[in-house]
């Protein structure tokens, strides 16, 4: 059985674990510390990043968005339109909460690895307002949640609850269509509330 290394807080790791349930295809969650650049992690992905896909031939698959491909290939489209259009719409929204993500991760990473007086809060600031951005674009157009949803929906409600993970009361405010959206997600898909970054 493929085996998927990950984070429990990672959102890229949330997204990939959802995607592996949505889709039917069973996978062994393997926790690693990325930090601590554990052999089991550096032998599967030189980047030492998370998460990891490894095949059962040895063979690993990394980042996020190319083992979301991988999954979908697998599960004959179960996570991307058919539809070239669809499709496309389906990856820009993976690539708009992954972007996010980006953002966030490294206004934590700036946080937590720098003494506090070498903090940059300029490039904190400016990438807040790149996550603010693409949550009031999300907000405004708050994707759909049909039966059959896409890798897209997934990475938005991983990168909604990392957000609700480390800056809970700060990206709410103003957005009740997509604080909604996120309870609606859960509703519907409850099976893949258990992923959730934690």
């Amino acid at each position: 059985m493929p085996k998927v290394l990950y984070s429990s807080a990672s959102p890229y790791s949330a997204k990939v674990r959802m995607s592996a349930a949505y889709a039917g295809i069973e996978v062994e969650s393997h926790f690693v510390q990325a930090s601590k650049q554990p052999p089991e992690l550096i032998g599967a992905n030189p980047l030492g990043k998370i998460p990891t896909l490894v095949l059962d031939d040895g063979r690993a698959i990394f980042d996020s968005r190319a083992i979301t491909q991988y999954l979908n290939r697998q599960s004959k489209n179960a996570l991307f339109p058919r539809n070239a259009d669809k499709r496309t719409d389906a990856e820009v929204l993976e690539a708009l909460a992954d972007g996010i993500c980006d953002c966030v991760v490294t206004i934590m990473y700036e946080r937590a690895r720098r003494p506090e007086e070498k903090v940059h809060q300029e490039w904190i600031d400016a990438q807040w307002q790149k996550v603010l951005r693409g949550l009031d674009h999300l907000n405004a157009n708050p994707p759909k949640l049909p039966k059959k949803i896409t890798a897209g929906q997934i990475a938005v409600r991983a990168m909604l609850g990392y957000l609700s993970l480390r800056f809970e009361g700060q990206w709410e405010r103003g957005r009740s269509r997509l604080t909604r959206w996120a309870v609606r997600f859960d509703e519907k898909f409850p099976e893949l509330k258990s992923y959730l970054p934690s």
